[in-house]
């Protein structure tokens, strides 16, 4: 086991949600960056320090979408982002709630052979055969 700084993963992490019901997979619409506005994503978003992934994108979900969720483990690919932080994608369950965009231009839920024609943010896009394989396990 090591104790040293070099065992420790120091990057700021961005949490995505993979929230799959019934076989489709909710996205949200960005509204900005301008560069980025419109396209699609994974909900989520910054997790504070002193939070935990799971607490963090819970907050988030609840702050974005009005949702009371169930986070569970990592899926798909480390995104590395620049500034020292990371983002990486959860498999989440919905709770409670339906999904509303408070903080998004919109909500959609998608079938995998949807989700092959969503212009979606680079970045997510990494994560395409994790979340094809995630929708194909319903």
């Amino acid at each position: 086991m090591g104790t040293g700084t070099s065992d420790r993963d120091d990057r700021q992490e961005v949490a995505a949600a993979a929230l799959v019901d019934s076989g489709r997979l909710l996205l949200a619409q960005r509204v900005s960056p301008p560069v980025l506005a419109g396209r699609w994503e994974l909900p989520g978003g910054k997790i504070e320090r002193g939070e935990t992934p799971a607490e963090g994108l819970r907050r988030e979900l609840r702050e974005e979408l009005g949702i009371e969720t169930v986070v569970g483990a990592r899926v798909g690919v480390e995104v590395p982002l620049p500034n020292e932080m990371v983002l990486r994608a959860y498999v989440v369950e919905l709770k409670s709630g339906v999904p509303v965009a408070l903080e998004h231009a919109a909500v959609r839920w998608v079938d995998a052979a949807e989700l092959a024609d969503v212009d979606l943010v680079p970045n997510d896009r990494a994560w395409l055969p994790a979340l094809v394989e995630l929708l194909a396990r319903g």
